[in-house]
């Protein structure tokens, strides 16, 4: 699973068959699912970074200006 901050929230991005799955990440290992937030199925991985900016870029603040990959 990706793991990007994006602009301060822990979100997990999979592929899950031709779909990519989104979830909302917690600090206890939980996880739910993110259903407000829609990947193209035919978005490639190398995308996901500039695709989560520019949608979520109302999530952004002075504190969390930026989406950041954590960890792939």
């Amino acid at each position: 699973m990706l793991r990007f901050d994006v602009y301060g929230r822990a979100v997990g991005v999979e592929r899950d068959g031709d779909d990519w799955r989104v979830v909302y990440l917690g600090t206890e290992g939980k996880h739910r699912p993110a259903d407000d937030i829609f990947l193209p199925p035919t978005l490639e991985e190398e995308d996901l970074l500039s695709y989560l900016a520019d949608l979520c870029h109302e999530w952004a603040s002075p504190d969390h200006p930026e989406v950041r990959l954590l960890s792939s």
